[in-house]
């Protein structure tokens, strides 16, 4: 195999970092396009030397007309390595990008708990972490989707032995892009990256040129080293919400109290996290900034000061040193 200076830049950093340890079962999640494809490649050139073994997923989501030659084309690539590969076709999948997300990593989940795989590897990259970061911005996440597309991190509640690892962070898509045609890889062109009505695709084409354009040629970079900041930031602030939670919150009469002195003294912060916590919990309902806004402010309110009501009809009121929050 060639070795490159991504070779060994990965190389390097998978013994930094300890995402992928030796001598493990990885399951990698292959489109064929250019990162996906750069990230095999890497892998699979690696092997010997971790003593990996190695499988392909590809997911086809049956929205494209040559979805099946698609799929044809990263089935030929893991019977040319010779390594296992899992071919999953969706059935009347919604066309959305949350749909699809869903579908794929309920894939992976039934693949890596069959077949023995703990870690699913992604060709994530640097790329993919500030167009994140700047749709999640647009969207209202706060620092939670800012530090989103972290290194690593487990499948989901459900599977949490099951890690799902982004060895490409520290590439942009220009950097796979370049591998690609240095080794003259087949890398097959998805055209739904080319559909405009997927907001990543705008963000992709339109927001991210004109940014690198008109106010930061390394604006890639610069928003991956945000994500990076805000990941250990939120890990931090995870631990005190944890705390703070379980010193202030407990189930009363079919609903849930809070300790309002207690809660009143945290920062404001860890109140609003607090707050969004018990009420995912509460209302099992997508929730906005007003809804959280709303509880906190009871930390501070009168006596019998009550909120208007909550999705599903929940209300919380003040009970003197008592937050409640009741159906």
């Amino acid at each position: 195999m060639p070795w490159t200076p991504t070779h060994a830049r990965i190389h390097t950093l998978l013994k930094s970092k300890i995402l992928l340890p030796k001598d493990t079962a990885i399951l990698m999640a292959v489109s064929g396009g250019q990162e996906s494809l750069c990230m095999a490649t890497l892998l699979f050139d690696l092997r010997a030397q971790w003593g990996w073994q190695l499988a392909i997923v590809h997911c086809d989501h049956g929205w494209r007309e040559d979805s099946a030659e698609n799929a044809a084309h990263v089935l030929k690539l893991a019977e040319g390595w010779e390594i296992a590969c899992f071919i999953e076709k969706a059935q009347a999948l919604e066309k959305t990008e949350a749909a699809a997300r869903t579908w794929r990593y309920r894939v992976f989940a039934n693949l890596a708990r069959t077949h023995g795989y703990h870690w699913v590897v992604t060709g994530h990259t640097a790329t993919d972490r500030a167009e994140t970061v700047l749709y999640n911005l647009l969207r209202g996440s706060g620092a939670d989707g800012i530090q989103a597309l972290s290194w690593q991190r487990p499948l989901d509640q459900d599977h949490a032995d099951i890690l799902v690892t982004r060895p490409l962070l520290q590439l942009t898509r220009q950097e796979t892009g370049q591998f690609c045609r240095d080794l003259n890889l087949a890398v097959w062109h998805d055209s739904s990256n080319d559909d405009w009505q997927y907001r990543r695709n705008r963000i992709r084409q339109e927001l991210m040129p004109y940014l690198r354009s008109h106010f930061n040629p390394n604006v890639e970079t610069i928003l991956a080293q945000t994500a990076e900041i805000f990941t250990a930031e939120v890990t931090y602030l995870d631990t005190q919400t944890e705390q703070l939670y379980a010193a202030v919150v407990a189930p009363y009469e079919g609903g849930w109290c809070i300790h309002r002195p207690l809660f009143r003294a945290a920062p404001l912060a860890l109140q609003r996290r607090v707050a969004r916590r018990l009420l995912q919990v509460a209302l099992s309902k997508q929730l906005n900034f007003e809804h959280i806004e709303k509880l906190v402010a009871l930390a501070d309110a009168p006596n019998r000061t009550q909120t208007d009501p909550f999705p599903g009809g929940w209300m919380a009121h003040v009970d003197h040193d008592q937050i409640l929050l009741h159906p």
